[in-house]
């Protein structure tokens, strides 16, 4: 009996070696949570061969016209996010549609990428490498970023109207 030796090995990326790649993604006609998922997983680094679990592999992202981004169902009316302000009756809500109207469309992408990615110092780390834009320009030019078409990858991704 021979013994049995074991070539494979777990490969473990060092930060050393990590390339960090600028994407740049165009959410007009997009739906959210599908967009939000995308996202999530490239700033984690999950759609790379080299990705390790706690180490800060993945991308910069880049999105822009957040909001032209779409929702299914009745949720721009009948989602809500609470919040309360810490006095006695200090309850306030907002839907998804008054948000997404109001001055900041952007906080909308930012909620839903941010919930979908792990909570703690890792997870904070990754969510400074996402820049939400609510119109079509970004400042961002110069990284010469790819761009990643989100509503070709799927035919559920993109809604009309």
């Amino acid at each position: 009996m021979s013994k049995i030796v074991d070539t494979m090995k777990t490969y473990s990326a060092k930060p050393s070696e990590i390339q960090k790649k600028w994407v740049v993604i165009d959410a007009d006609g997009v739906v959210l949570g599908r967009l939000a998922s995308v996202i999530s997983m490239r700033l984690r680094g999950k759609h790379l061969p080299i990705y390790t679990p706690h180490i800060d592999c993945g991308e910069n992202v880049i999105v822009i016209n957040a909001e032209k981004v779409k929702l299914t169902g009745r949720k721009l009316t009948g989602k809500v996010f609470h919040w309360h302000t810490g006095h006695p009756g200090g309850i306030k809500g907002r839907t998804i549609g008054q948000l997404l109207s109001g001055p900041h469309p952007e906080r909308v992408i930012v909620k839903a990428v941010e919930r979908m990615i792990t909570r703690g110092p890792l997870g904070r780390q990754q969510m400074r490498n996402l820049r939400v834009y609510a119109g079509t320009d970004h400042p961002h030019a110069a990284q010469q970023p790819d761009v990643l078409d989100v509503a070709a990858m799927n035919p559920k991704n993109k809604r009309s109207a």
